[in-house]
């Protein structure tokens, strides 16, 4: 399972870095969400995906470790502000110079 994740992370930072690298900023920031997407898959894949009790006292047999799970919900709260911070600059982009493009041609 976590090779079939580990290829799926890779498929989304190719496609990632590809939307990233264009001139259209509604895919730059389609990008970062999508690279961030990946970073979350990353973080998850890489703290094991196991079956477990919650790490209490009173608990018995393997644990799972909760640490992934709080630093995939602080990237996703981290990722939702600078896609939000990405968007207005973009609209505010957009009122100035009336394209979506990052260069005039």
């Amino acid at each position: 399972m976590e090779t079939l994740i580990t290829i799926l992370i890779g498929i989304l930072v190719a496609v990632a870095t590809y939307l990233i690298l264009s001139k259209n900023m509604i895919r730059i920031i389609l990008g970062s969400s999508l690279l961030s997407h990946a970073a979350h898959l990353l973080i998850m894949t890489m703290g094991g995906l196991k079956n477990g009790n919650v790490p209490l006292l009173t608990s018995e047999g393997p644990y799972v470790d909760a640490l992934p799970q709080a630093l995939i919900l602080t990237a996703i709260v981290i990722s939702f502000g600078v896609t939000a911070f990405l968007l207005v600059i973009v609209y505010r982009s957009h009122q100035e110079s009336k394209t979506e493009e990052t260069q005039e041609e």
